[in-house]
């Protein structure tokens, strides 16, 4: 067996631009996730890995020390669909892969979102569950339970990787994205086999979707637009790298092309946790017919089209319109605040 890369080796040899083993990257987070590592060398590593570039063997080994830490869902479910993406993306958007999520629950397919409160942004995917009332604070039991009851759960990732505390305080002092973005959405508590992957760097659509088929995804869509967001646009177009069957298909999509308008970005940012809030309830009570509201039907439409009840983007689309039209995203939501509502909190 071979020595374990040490932490001030590793960010030496990410220094000089060189690349971890699949193994090394490995040692590494077992490093920092049994809180061996000091929170310099987290940095410290962390940058020199983004500044160097993410390999798939770098990004697979960390994951997987990850995924083998973490608290789990025992849903025992093939076809979960998650859309948590990188975030990181710089741009102060509204809370759209969950809006998503909840449309997709709604057609009927078995969400298991997993996410975390805002590290870069003003709102993640906690803080805006929260806000919209929502009990963020169950057991992976009460998980499994909400998961069987309501369609959907959510995971709130401070519950489920506790060995990430040790990385918590280096991440909000850099303030910047890194390879903690990215490890979140490929260390799903539940196991999800189909993914909506939300990716702020465009050059590694076709890595993480290759390593989603590594970590035993069987469908999944690793997007990021052209204008710089870590979902599917509808200011311009979009990188979309598709994992079927084990293989990995690029191409990109235009909202013309989901049958949607497009509008300026600045017309769809978001901000704290209640604004966002408001715009969902707004998008699924049908009184906010916007930007907004076509941001979530490509992007809902994508989780749809994964989930296999639909067979294109422009289909998933018209049939996440349905569920905002005929108030069932609605109901999704209130089923999901009074289940949650029900169950007692954890610290």
């Amino acid at each position: 067996m071979s020595e374990q890369l040490t932490m001030q080796r590793a960010i030496q040899k990410l220094v000089n631009g060189e690349h971890l083993s699949r193994a090394e990257a490995q040692d590494v987070m077992r490093q920092i996730m049994s809180g061996e590592a000091t929170g310099a060398q987290i940095g410290a590593a962390a940058i020199a890995l983004r500044m160097k570039g993410e390999t798939k063997d770098e990004i697979a080994g960390l994951a997987e020390v990850m995924r083998s830490l973490s608290n789990h869902v025992d849903s025992n479910q093939s076809g979960l669909l998650d859309t948590c993406g990188t975030g990181g993306s710089g741009i102060s958007k509204f809370n759209i892969s969950t809006a998503s999520s909840l449309i997709a629950s709604a057609a009927g397919i078995q969400v298991a979102k997993h996410g975390n409160r805002a590290m870069s942004g003003k709102s993640g995917s906690a803080d805006v569950l929260e806000a919209l009332g929502v009990n963020i604070n169950i057991s992976p039991q009460q998980a499994k339970e909400c998961l069987e009851d309501v369609g959907i759960c959510f995971m709130f990732a401070q519950l489920y990787h506790p060995s990430l505390k040790y990385a918590a305080a280096p991440r909000k002092e850099i303030g910047t994205r890194t390879i903690f973005n990215m490890l979140g959405p490929l260390t799903n508590p539940a196991n999800a086999d189909r993914q909506l992957l939300g990716l702020y760097d465009s050059s590694k659509t076709e890595i993480i979707a290759e390593v989603l088929h590594e970590l035993g995804i069987k469908r999944a869509l690793v997007v990021s637009s052209e204008d710089g967001l870590d979902e599917i646009s509808i200011s311009a177009p979009t990188k979309v790298a598709e994992l079927k069957d084990g293989n990995v298909v690029t191409y990109r999509i235009t909202p013309e092309e989901l049958g949607l308008q497009r509008y300026p970005l600045d017309e769809l940012l978001g901000g704290e946790p209640a604004y966002n809030a408001r715009i969902i309830r707004e998008i699924f009570d049908g009184t906010r017919k916007d930007g907004y509201r076509e941001i979530v039907l490509a992007n809902a439409g994508a989780c749809i089209y994964l989930g296999g009840l639909a067979q294109s983007h422009r289909e998933g689309v018209a049939v996440a319109a349905q569920m905002i039209d005929s108030g069932r995203a609605a109901q999704k939501l209130h089923q999901l605040i009074e289940k949650t509502g029900e169950l007692t909190h954890v610290s």
